[in-house]
């Protein structure tokens, strides 16, 4: 009976997110305080039975009940405590589950939080029970996680072995926090155009901001913890390799991330309010796009899990009513809107409106280089590929331009500014740039161009977000957020260039006692040993570290065979200085003892992910600083501004 209780728990929900829907739009309007209230108790519902649909299923998972297909598809009872539970969202049906699990919290929390007065809550909550229900209804007629196999079978199929990772585990769960995130900021722009009064400011851009920053935040953290399980777990020695699924998280952090610039313009001096409600409707659009790509089956991946047309269609509907409602909402009241007070060419504003433009453009490149190879091949069937020259020929260019600029905006007042005062106090941060440049020039070889240029640009970031941090003493907390996101982003460049400009590899077949030579490092193969884990057989090999004629630390790259679900894996090992990694790992058998060993040394590598760490930690100190700021009042801020 578990598994009809999470079918009815999901049935309870679908409901409860229709008398959403009704109720929050209908309590949008000006004074019907009980639909605001049935929308708000529905939403606490909707919450209860989403929690208690996912804990049936993982408790399914727990007690390996085969009986229930997802179960039976995704576990065995020899998975590992860990892996059982991760297996709950790393299938499709679990993992649209997992989203209307963070969807329904996302809506709890707009209507407990009740930020940007009850008008503006209430029609946000209806969007979201739109939503809900458009979700639910398809996990329920294409994707329920809750069907039965007759008769059950004795022992699973278990997991995908790559995805039997710590990094694996947390990646999607990270991103789903981020791509629901901008789900309410979709929320609460819909909303302020359902509303659609005259007001003094710019209240849903207050309420959804936390929300935004939220989004960004996990999404940063979901794309770091995929690239860093894509670098150690699939042994070719690089930590992105622009394929689609990589590309289908990326395309919403740039919105995101153009979005919560854009929405700080809005809030400060109400500049860009047409800009940013659609830059709210692109977020959630790049959300629901990857979810396509990802769950459509129109591609083929170890993060893709669907393979039925139905479901494509159904999120391609999915997307057209979403998208073509809030742009045909967005039309209607467009001409209304006012854009605030004018700003000179040289001015904040200024420098944020370049910041959105070079982020879009970005976006443009990454969705034409993922959307045409999958069109072409709809049209025609002609299959091409769309690779890293691709991306590193116009991507790169205008990432390098943005971060150029970046530094130029918080120096710059709003309205009008003095661009050589700005250039000016960033002097200091130029010459951290020279220093920077130089050393690389100096130390680093083969000497690289590119490297050289990040090296210099890395500085340039690094250096004005450490002036920042000195000028700004006794500002606002969101504004050491700034600068802190700001380094993370110029210490990220560091690793990046080092690792693509510097890596070195190496590919031999090696015997017992025999060496080899790859970077600074000399290394002796030692052999290799059996080893069984719980649900695997392996080989590990022994791989000492020379300093000398002395052992200065081993190293065991393994083979595994996962039994149940008969693959074969690599597992690295990799040894960090923090500054630099060296990664094994251990390829065929070649008979007599002899194994293919393959050997990379990554130059600052690890910088790539602490800079990944050290801008979520901006996201999140900007996250604090807004939770903490008095709560707008409730309806003098509710509504975008417009012109009778």
């Amino acid at each position: 009976m578990i598994g009809e209780l999470g079918q009815l728990s999901l049935a309870f929900a679908l409901a409860l997110s229709l008398v959403m829907a009704n109720a929050g739009l209908v309590g949008a309007g000006a004074a019907n305080n009980t639909a605001r209230r049935i929308a708000s108790g529905a939403t606490m519902g909707l919450m209860v039975f989403c929690l208690l649909a996912f804990g049936v299923l993982t408790y399914a998972y727990l007690v390996s009940d085969f009986s229930i297909r997802t179960v039976a598809s995704n576990s065995t009872t020899l998975q590992p405590l860990f892996y059982k539970i991760a297996a709950v969202w790393s299938n499709h049906e679990g993992s649209m589950l997992l989203w209307m699990l963070v969807l329904s919290l996302y809506s709890g929390t707009i209507a407990l939080l009740g930020r940007g007065g009850e008008r503006l809550t209430s029609a946000a909550l209806g969007i979201m029970g739109l939503l809900s229900a458009a979700f639910l209804l398809f996990i329920l007629f294409t994707s329920s996680p809750f069907l039965r196999i007759d008769p059950p079978v004795f022992e699973g199929a278990g997991l995908n072995p790559l995805l039997q990772d710590p990094g694996a585990v947390m990646h999607p769960p990270m991103l789903y926090l981020g791509y629901v995130g901008l789900s309410a900021a979709f929320a609460y722009a819909a909303a302020a155009l359902i509303v659609g009064e005259p007001a003094q400011s710019d209240g849903w851009v207050r309420a959804a901001r936390p929300f935004m920053l939220m989004a960004w935040i996990t999404l940063t953290c979901g794309i770091a913890l995929g690239s860093w399980w894509a670098y150690y777990t699939l042994g070719w020695g690089g930590f992105w390799f622009w394929d689609a699924v990589e590309n289908a998280s990326l395309m919403p952090w740039l919105v995101a991330t153009a979005l919560i610039h854009s929405a700080m313009a809005t809030e400060q001096r109400g500049a860009f309010r047409t800009w940013t409600l659609l830059l709210a409707i692109t977020g959630f659009s790049m959300s629901l796009v990857g979810t396509f790509l990802v769950r459509s089956g129109v591609l083929t991946s170890v993060h893709s899990f669907a393979s039925d047309p139905a479901r494509g269609f159904f999120i391609l509907i999915l997307i057209g009513l979403a998208i073509g409602g809030a742009l045909a909402l967005f039309a209607w009241r467009a001409p209304k809107l006012q854009d605030g007070v004018p700003f000179q060419a040289v001015s904040r504003e200024s420098a944020l409106l370049l910041n959105n433009v070079l982020l879009m453009a970005a976006l443009a490149v990454v969705f034409i280089g993922t959307i045409y190879p999958l069109a072409l091949d709809a049209m025609t069937g002609r299959k091409i590929t769309v690779g890293p020259p691709f991306f590193a020929l116009l991507f790169g260019p205008l990432c390098v331009l943005m971060m150029v600029l970046v530094p130029f905006g918080p120096r710059l007042p709003w309205r009008k500014g003095d661009l050589k005062s700005a250039a000016r106090t960033l002097a200091p941060a130029l010459g951290v740039a020279a220093v920077a440049g130089l050393t690389a020039l100096a130390v680093a070889s083969p000497k690289s161009a590119v490297g050289i240029g990040a090296f210099a640009v890395a500085g340039w970031l690094i250096g004005a977000s450490i002036i920042e941090l000195r000028k700004r003493k006794g500002a606002r907390l969101t504004a050491f957020a700034a600068a802190i996101a700001h380094a993370g982003l110029g210490v990220s460049l560091i690793g990046v260039a080092g690792t693509v400009c510097w890596q070195s590899e190496a590919l031999v077949v090696v015997g017992p006692g025999e060496t080899l030579t790859v970077g600074p490092y000399t290394l002796r193969f030692d052999g290799v040993v059996e080893r069984d884990g719980p649900n695997f057989t392996g080989k590990q090999a022994s791989i000492a570290i020379m300093d000398g004629t002395r052992v200065a630390a081993v190293m065991r790259p393994e083979q595994r065979i996962y039994t149940a679900e008969g693959q074969d894996v690599s597992y690295t090992a990799i040894r960090t200085t923090g500054i630099r990694d060296l990664k094994l790992v251990l390829g065929d058998d070649r008979g007599r003892g002899r194994w293919t060993l393959s050997a990379f040394v990554s130059p600052l590598a690890p910088l790539i992910w602490i800079g990944g760490l050290v801008m979520a930690l901006g996201g999140l100190l900007s996250l604090f600083a807004r939770l903490a700021a008095r709560a707008p009042k409730p309806e003098a801020a509710a509504l975008p501004q417009a012109a009778e």
